[in-house]
């Protein structure tokens, strides 16, 4: 449910990533998916030692945080100091970093682990963080309330159900923006192919209309063994009807 992490870069340090994320994949459940990011955020941060995470080097070059935060900033015509930001699988808060640089200031984060949750509480760019199993139970927050709402690194095979796009659309205020972001890689075409389904179906629907679809060829390192090199990735941004 939350991004992946950025780290000083050596093979040896890749390969021990890979590992770490080819491990998330085999949890099936979301207790189980729970427990490997509570595990995990212990040394979230002491592996990304992110100080300043726009001149780190990534060590799978995962950019979609930045990606997301850039592509909402480009479309941005209110106060941004004044904006509200709901960030849902905030993880320790990479997006929110991002964010912040861009000038917006307040943030409500949501995530399943309460450990990353810490890790956010922690980086004290949130006003308010809230536990929640995405896909299981609803948002814990007010409908229509927010004037960006972004999920990024959580929409994927085996990770949130395509159906939390609605819950995103239904906690932003109407002309708010909704931005999410997913791979393109061989083991998420047929989640990709759904998402992209619902999305257009909400479309139809005039829940939202599309401000800008980006394909992006070099997202992140590939850490499948059925791939090299680096996967592709998608961001998409729209506006609540």
């Amino acid at each position: 449910m939350t991004g992946f992490c950025i780290m000083s870069a050596d093979s040896n340090t890749f390969e021990s990533v890979k590992a770490v994320i080819l491990s998330a994949h085999k949890s099936t459940t979301s207790e189980e998916k729970v427990s490997f990011y509570n595990r995990w955020a212990e040394n979230y941060d002491q592996l990304l030692h992110v100080k300043d995470i726009s001149s780190d080097v990534a060590v799978l070059d995962y950019r979609a945080p930045s990606l997301a935060a850039d592509c909402i900033s480009s479309h941005f015509s209110n106060v941004r100091e004044a904006a509200v930001v709901l960030d849902v699988a905030c993880g320790t808060g990479l997006v929110a970093k991002h964010m912040r640089k861009l000038g917006f200031e307040h943030f409500v984060g949501v995530d399943g682990s309460e450990a990353m949750l810490g890790r956010a509480r922690e980086s004290g760019l949130y006003q308010d963080l809230k536990q929640c199993m995405l896909g299981e139970e609803p948002l814990p927050v007010q409908w229509g309330s927010f004037d960006v709402v972004v999920i990024v690194g959580a929409l994927s095979s085996g990770q949130v159900p395509i159906g939390i796009a609605r819950h995103l659309c239904s906690a932003t205020k109407p002309g708010g923006s909704i931005c999410m972001t997913t791979r393109s890689n061989q083991d998420n075409l047929e989640y990709k192919a759904a998402l992209d389904s619902e999305l257009r179906k909400m479309e139809e629907e005039e829940l939202w209309t599309c401000l800008e679809v980006t394909e992006v060829k070099d997202w992140e390192r590939a850490v499948s063994e059925k791939e090299d090199g680096y996967i592709s990735g998608v961001v998409y941004l729209y506006k609540k009807l």
